[in-house]
C-alpha cells in the first residue's frame, strides 16, 4: 500500500494523545520524523511512538529529503514562517487551527502552497464527524423544513499561570486571540460546512472574569446567504463545561448536547428520536487519513487552505 512519510512539527499536548498515535497507526502513513526545540524531549518523544529521526529545529526536519509531508503542530504565530518554508522545500502541509493570526499571513500561506504545488490542509477535525454528516442529511432531506437559526455554545474554564504549556494562549502575539480564535474557529468550521456563505457578522469581546491580553468570552452573530442566523459563545470564564449546537427549523429541530460525544436528538412531526454517531475516538485520525489519501491520490484535502482562509477571515471581522 502507498504510505505518505510524515514529519511532526511540535509535540505538545495533542501531538502526544492524538497526532503521533495516528500518523503512527494508519495505514496510508509513515511517521518518520519530529523536531522540538528539546533535542532530548525529542528524542524520548520518538522513541515512544518508534520514530527513526528527530530534529532539533524544524529546519533541519524540512531539510530531510525522505519526507513528503508535515504535521504543523506549534502555537499560531508559527504556522505561517513553517508552512511556507515547507511548501518552498516541496513539502505537503497539514497545520493546526486556525490557520494564521492574520488574513496576510493566510492568503500568503495558500498561495505559496499553491505556487509550489503542495497540498494544503487545516486540522479542523470536526468536519469529519458523523454527527455533522447525518446533520446535513437532515437538513438535505427536509427533516427539520428551512434552517432558521443556529445557536453554538463552547464553554472551557481555562486559566494557566506563566510558565505553563498552554500559557501562550493567553498572549495575543503568539495566540492571535483568546476562545474566540483558539476553539470559536472550530465552530465558525462546523457552520460554513452546515450552512455555507457567511455575508455579515458581528462580535462581542470581554474580559469578564481575568484580566489578560486576549478576550476571556465572546460572542459573534451570523448571518448566512440562505436568510438562516446563528449565535456563537465561548468562554474560558465559564465554570460549567459546554459544547452545545442546536439546529432550529421550521419543520423542526436537532438538539446536541455535547458535539464531541455526537448524541443528536430530533424533533419534528413525527415527535423526538435520538440518534448516536460518536466520532471516531482519536479526533484527529480521520483528518490525518483523508489528507495522506489526498496526496498520494491527487485529490483535494475535504479541509483544504482555503477553508482555513475563510474562517480566518470571519475571525478578523469579529475582532475588529
Amino acid at each position: 500500500m502507498l504510505k505518505l512519510k510524515w514529519g511532526l512539527i511540535g509535540c505538545g499536548d495533542i501531538s502526544r494523545k492524538r497526532i503521533a498515535p495516528a500518523l503512527r497507526d494508519l495505514d496510508n502513513s509513515d511517521f518518520i520524523a519530529v523536531s522540538r526545540s528539546d533535542f532530548n524531549l525529542a528524542e524520548s518523544f520518538a522513541k515512544e511512538f518508534n520514530v527513526s529521526k528527530w530534529y532539533k529545529t524544524w529546519h533541519q526536519l524540512l531539510a530531510d529529503p525522505e519526507i513528503d509531508a508535515v504535521y504543523i503542530a506549534t502555537p499560531v504565530y508559527l504556522h505561517a514562517p513553517i508552512t511556507i518554508a515547507a511548501a518552498e522545500a516541496g513539502k505537503h502541509v497539514l497545520c493546526e487551527k486556525p490557520i494564521a493570526l492574520n488574513n496576510e499571513q493566510s492568503n500568503l500561506m495558500t498561495e505559496t502552497c499553491r505556487k509550489h504545488h503542495v497540498k494544503f490542509g487545516i486540522a479542523y477535525y470536526r468536519h469529519f464527524y458523523p454527527a455533522i454528516k447525518r446533520i446535513k442529511e437532515l437538513i438535505k432531506n427536509d427533516e427539520i423544513g428551512k434552517v432558521v437559526h443556529v445557536q453554538i455554545n463552547a464553554f472551557e474554564y481555562f486559566n494557566p499561570k506563566p510558565g505553563e504549556p498552554r500559557y501562550w494562549l493567553l498572549e495575543k502575539e503568539k495566540a492571535g486571540g483568546g476562545p474566540m480564535f483558539d476553539f470559536g474557529c472550530h465552530r465558525i468550521e462546523v457552520l460554513l460546512n452546515l450552512l455555507g456563505n457567511i455575508n455579515f457578522v458581528e462580535g462581542f469581546l470581554s474580559n469578564v472574569l481575568f484580566k489578560r491580553e486576549v478576550e476571556d468570552t465572546a460572542t459573534a452573530v451570523f448571518n448566512f446567504d440562505s436568510g438562516a442566523t446563528a449565535v456563537l459563545n465561548v468562554t474560558h470564564a465559564a465554570l460549567e463545561p459546554q459544547d452545545t449546537l442546536t439546529v432550529f427549523g421550521s419543520k423542526g429541530s436537532i438538539h446536541v448536547p455535547v458535539l464531541n460525544k455526537g448524541t443528536l436528538i430530533i424533533k419534528n412531526k413525527s415527535g423526538e428520536m435520538t440518534e448516536e454517531y460518536p466520532p471516531h475516538p482519536n479526533f484527529h485520525l480521520p483528518l490525518i487519513e483523508d489528507f495522506s489519501d489526498a496526496v498520494l491520490h491527487n485529490t483535494e484535502p475535504a479541509v483544504n487552505g482555503e477553508i482555513g482562509k475563510e474562517v480566518n477571515r470571519i475571525l478578523s471581522l469579529i475582532y475588529l
